[in-house]
């Protein structure tokens, strides 16, 4: 410990001879000022966890119809998962023209996403301003693994997204011949290969990392926060990052165990 002086001051400690002082921008008006403060970015980033989370469940619980396999519909046999798909078209119709609402849908998690990156960013930007005059070594004494690793996780997912869409929604990964609506086929064809399955495997692993950290410190940063129901917040976080972990690695475990299939012999019009 720095020994005090004849004045009272403690020497030997940069931190404590200078004060730490950042540069305050100009203020936005209100209310996008709250944005610029820490407590203003938490709550961004909780709000858009909540919206990218229930996409998340929503977008597994879909899957499922993967299981499903063919249905009859309309005097036509045609695999569930493409009838839910083109359902998702003609949400709302004819109130919306075709896929209108879908686009919205969109539109709204991609500005919910672009957010929470956006926040996530500033919130480190901040942190490494705030802590760069600290010499001392972090200890971790009250972190775990998934909140050290956010940051990682957060990227590695981002990049899965990409190859996702790329992967099932856009047709750009080679090595099978995607065709536009027929989801059932795509998946199929897409993990049987067993390099894209273990892609997927590997990045819906750590997306339930991110989530279990996510879920649990979100109700923090919304100001529901008493340690009286911190066992439930962390029982609510583990099963949501259970519940998706097991629904979405089951997809490709079972397409390369043949429990989910494609045989077009099956679609009759």
């Amino acid at each position: 410990m720095a020994a005090p002086t004849a004045a009272g001051k403690v020497t030997g400690s940069k931190s404590a001879d200078r004060p730490i002082r950042v540069a305050k921008k100009r203020d936005l008006p209100f209310p996008l000022n709250i944005y610029q403060t820490a407590v203003g970015k938490k709550w961004v980033m909780a709000v858009t966890g909540v919206i990218l989370l229930g996409f998340v469940l929503f977008h597994m619980f879909g899957n499922i119809k993967l299981y499903l396999g063919v249905i009859e519909h309309d005097g036509e046999r045609l695999y569930d998962i493409d009838i839910y798909a083109e359902g998702l078209r003609e949400l709302l119709t004819p109130i919306f023209p075709r896929t209108w609402l879908l686009w919205l849908l969109r539109g709204g998690l991609i500005v919910a996403f672009g957010l929470h990156i956006h926040s996530a960013y500033t919130l480190t930007r901040m942190n490494a301003v705030v802590n760069r005059q600290y010499q001392s070594k972090r200890d971790w004494l009250a972190a775990n693994f998934a909140s050290r690793s956010m940051r990682v996780t957060g990227i590695i997912v981002g990049l899965y997204l990409l190859f996702h869409l790329a992967d099932l929604t856009w047709g750009w990964i080679p090595g099978y011949d995607w065709e536009r609506g027929q989801v059932q086929a795509n998946v199929v064809n897409s993990m049987s290969n067993p390099v894209v399955a273990i892609i997927y495997i590997v990045a819906n692993v750590l997306l339930a990392v991110h989530i279990f950290h996510g879920a649990y410190s979100m109700f923090q940063s919304l100001g529901i926060n008493n340690p009286r129901y911190n066992s439930v917040r962390r029982n609510l976080a583990t099963a949501l990052a259970v519940i998706i972990l097991v629904g979405n690695v089951s997809f490709p475990i079972a397409v390369l165990a043949g429990i989910i299939d494609y045989d077009p012999n099956l679609v009759s019009a």
